[in-house]
C-alpha cells in the first residue's frame, strides 16, 4: 500500500527531476553523497516516521501534556519516537562531520524531515526548535557555547526553544520587558541574570531530554544603567534549565520555571509554557536572584542574532503546514476512492437500481482533490526550492553569487512560511470536505490535520507580520534589488516555457501577473507613505504568494516534457488547474492594491 504520508514518487521528481540534486556533489562539502545516500536518508525517515511518529499521533492529541506542579508529563510514545530518530542520527543529518553531522544537502534533508511532520507534526517540533536553536548558536555563539550547548543538542540530549513573546508583547517585540542584568564574565562568555516572563514557549518544559536550552531576547542597560527602549535595547541570551560546566557536565537547577500551560485547538503533543525566568524561590543558582544567561553575539544585536533562528523557523513552519496539507489529500484521496456513494449524473445515475460508484467519479469531489493536489504539490515544490538555495549559497565560489542566492532566499521566505499556511490549510479543509461527515469526527485523521495546520499562519510570525515583512521590507531593501532578482528568475522561466506550445499560454498568463506585481509594487510606494502602502500588505503578500507557486508549477511542468505516464501527467493536469482556476484570483487582488484601498485603515473603532 502506498504512503499515506508523502508521494515519494514526488519527491523523487522534484528532487532528481527538477532540482537535480545530484548535481550538489560536485561541491567538496556534499562529494560523498550520491542518488544512494540521498534515498536511503529519504527511506530511513520514512520509516521512523511510519514506525514511530505516526502511531501516536492521534493518542498524543487526546492525552495532551500535564502539570502536576512538579513536572510535566507526556505520553511515552514521544520520548521513545525523538530518542529513535536522535539515535539513528537523522536530526544532524546537516551539519558538519566535525560535528557528528552527515553533511547531508538541507534539500534532502527537508525532504526526509517532511515525512515526520507529516507523520506527526506535534512530536516533531522538538527537533525542529532544536536544529534552528542549535544552528543560531553555530553560526552566533562561542566556541565553548557550541561545546557546551550544540554538540549535545546534535546528539539528542538537550533540546531547545525560542523565547521571544511575552504576555503583552507577542509580534511587537519592542514591547520586550524581560531584563537583563551584567552579573561577571564566564567560560561562556559575559554572564548575566535575566528576570521576566516568557509566554507561547514551544518545548518550553519537558523531561524528554537531559538539559532544554533556552535562547531568550532580554533588554539590556545601557550606559546609564537603565534599560534601553526598542528593539535597539535587545541582546540574546543562551539560558540553560540546568547550568553546565566546562566538560560538559550538568550543574544545578537554573532559576527557569514552569508559569503555566498553554492548551491549544491544534499541536497538542508539543507543549506550550508560560516561563517565568529569575522570578521564584525555589531555584536561585549561587544563592542569587536571577537565570543565568549567557551573552550571544553583540551586545543589544538580539533581534539580529534572533531572525537567523526566525528564518529558518518561518521555512520550517511552511514545510510543516505542506506536510500536513499532503498527507491529508493523500488521506482524502484514499477515500474517495474506496468510499461508494450515489451514482453518475452522465451515465443515467438516478436509477436507484444502478450499481454505487466511489465518490471520486462525482466532479465536484474531483474538483476538490485536484485544488488540494495543486496547493500541496506546489507548496513541497516551493520548500524544496528554497532549501536548495540554501545550499547552493553555502558551497557558491564567490560573495557576489552567495549574496544574490541569499537575496532570493530573503524575499521568498515571507512566501514560503505563509502560502504553504493558508493554502495548505485549504487543502485541509477540503480533505475534510471529501470525508462528509466522516471527516469531521474524531475516528478520522482529517480533521485533526485541519486543526494542527490552523497554528501555521499564526506562529512564528502571522500572515499580517509576514506581509509587512515582505512589503515593508523585503521588496524595498537595497533599493529593491530582491524585488528584481525575483522578477528576472520568474522571467527567465517564462522565456524558457515559451517555446513550448502546450505551456505557451502558462507562459503568458504568467507573464502578465509578473508585470501587474512589479507595476502594482511601484504604485504602492509611490509617494512612500507607509501607513497607507502596508494597510493592505497581507493582499499584497497573498498575490504575491499565487504568482510565485504559479511560476513553480511552470517549472515543474517544464520539468515533465517527454514524460507520458500518469504521474507527469497528473502534474500537468494540476498545472493547469492551478492557472485556469488558482491564478486569476489576483487579477482583483492587484486591482485593489492599485487603487491603495483604504477602507480598513479608515475604518473608525466606533462604526464596527
Amino acid at each position: 500500500m502506498a504512503s499515506l504520508l508523502l508521494s515519494r514518487r514526488d519527491l523523487d521528481f522534484l528532487l532528481h527531476d527538477w532540482l537535480d540534486v545530484g548535481a550538489l556533489s560536485a561541491a567538496p562539502r556534499f562529494a560523498d553523497h550520491n542518488r544512494e545516500t540521498f534515498d536511503a536518508v529519504l527511506d530511513a525517515c520514512e520509516r521512523v516516521a511510519s514506525e514511530m511518529f505516526a502511531p501516536h499521533y492521534q493518542k498524543a492529541d487526546r492525552e495532551e501534556p500535564r502539570f502536576d506542579g512538579e513536572r510535566v508529563h507526556l505520553i511515552d510514545e514521544i520520548k521513545a519516537a525523538l530518542d529513535a530518530f536522535c539515535e539513528s542520527g537523522l536530526i544532524a543529518a546537516g551539519q558538519d562531520y566535525a560535528l557528528g553531522g552527515m553533511q547531508l544537502p538541507l534539500v534532502v534533508a527537508n525532504a526526509g524531515l517532511a515525512y515526520l511532520y507529516a507523520a506527526n507534526i506535534a512530536t516533531s517540533a522538538y527537533p525542529m526548535l532544536t536544529l534552528g536553536n542549535a544552528n543560531l548558536l553555530l553560526a552566533h555563539g562561542t566556541p565553548a557555547q557550541v561545546k557546551a550547548f550544540v554538540e549535545p543538542e546534535l546528539q539528542g540530549r538537550f533540546f531547545g526553544t525560542m523565547c521571544l513573546s511575552e504576555p503583552q508583547a507577542g509580534s511587537s517585540l519592542a514591547d520586550i520587558l524581560t531584563r537583563a542584568e551584567p552579573d561577571g564574565d564566564s567560560p561562556f562568555g559575559p554572564r548575566y541574570r535575566l528576570t521576566g516572563s516568557k509566554m507561547w514557549i514551544s518545548g518550553g518544559d519537558h523531561e524528554l531530554s537531559e538539559n532544554i536550552v533556552h535562547l531568550v531576547l532580554a533588554r539590556t542597560p545601557g550606559d546609564d544603567g537603565r534599560p534601553i527602549p526598542g528593539i535597539r535595547g535587545l541582546s540574546l541570551f543562551v539560558v540553560p534549565k540546568f547550568l553546565v560546566d566546562e566538560a560538559g557536565a550538568l550543574g544545578e537547577r537554573n532559576d527557569v520555571q514552569l508559569a503555566g500551560l498553554n492548551h491549544k485547538m491544534g499541536y497538542r503533543g508539543t507543549v506550550n509554557t508560560l516561563l517565568s525566568f529569575g522570578e521564584g524561590t525555589r531555584y536561585r543558582p549561587g544563592g542569587r536572584a536571577g537565570a543565568i544567561g549567557y551573552l550571544v553575539g553583540g551586545l543589544h544585536q538580539g533581534l539580529a542574532c534572533m531572525f537567523h533562528m526566525m528564518n529558518e523557523a518561518r521555512i520550517g513552519v511552511g514545510l510543516g503546514a505542506t506536510a500536513l496539507g499532503y498527507t491529508g489529500y493523500l488521506h482524502a484521496l484514499d477515500y474517495a476512492r474506496g468510499r461508494p456513494q450515489g451514482r453518475r449524473i452522465d451515465t443515467g445515475g438516478k436509477d436507484p437500481g444502478s450499481p454505487q460508484v466511489p465518490i471520486i467519479e462525482h466532479a465536484d469531489v474531483r474538483r476538490m482533490l485536484l485544488a488540494q493536489k495543486s496547493y500541496v504539490e506546489g507548496a513541497l515544490a516551493l520548500n524544496l526550492y528554497c532549501a536548495r538555495l540554501v545550499d547552493e549559497a553555502r558551497v557558491a565560489d564567490d560573495d557576489a553569487t552567495r549574496a544574490e542566492l541569499e537575496l532570493l532566499l530573503d524575499i521568498l521566505t515571507p512566501i514560503a512560511k505563509s502560502w504553504p499556511s493558508q493554502w495548505c490549510l485549504a487543502a485541509n479543509d477540503l480533505a475534510i470536505q471529501v470525508h462528509g461527515g466522516y471527516g469531521y469526527t474524531r475516528e478520522y485523521k482529517v480533521e485533526q490535520f485541519y486543526r494542527d495546520n490552523r497554528l501555521n499562519p499564526i506562529h512564528e510570525g502571522t500572515h499580517g507580520v509576514q506581509g509587512l515583512d515582505l512589503l515593508g521590507r523585503k521588496v524595498v531593501m537595497q533599493d529593491g534589488a530582491a524585488l528584481r532578482l525575483y522578477l528576472a528568475r520568474v522571467r527567465a522561466s517564462i522565456e524558457r516555457a515559451g517555446g513550448d506550445t502546450d505551456l505557451k499560454p502558462h507562459a503568458q498568463a504568467l507573464s502578465r501577473r509578473v508585470d501587474r506585481l512589479a507595476s502594482v509594487t511601484a504604485e504602492l510606494w509611490r509617494d512612500g507613505d507607509p501607513g497607507l502602502a502596508l494597510a493592505n500588505a497581507s493582499v499584497y503578500l497573498e498575490a504575491f504568494g499565487h504568482v510565485t507557486v504559479a511560476w513553480i508549477w511552470l517549472e515543474q511542468a517544464m520539468a515533465t516534457r517527454g514524460r507520458d505516464d500518469d504521474f507527469h501527467e497528473g502534474k500537468r493536469r494540476a498545472a493547469r488547474f492551478f492557472f485556469d482556476w488558482e491564478l486569476p484570483r489576483v487579477d482583483a487582488q492587484f486591482d485593489l492594491l492599485a487603487r491603495r484601498d483604504r477602507g480598513p485603515l479608515d475604518m473608525p473603532d466606533a462604526c464596527f
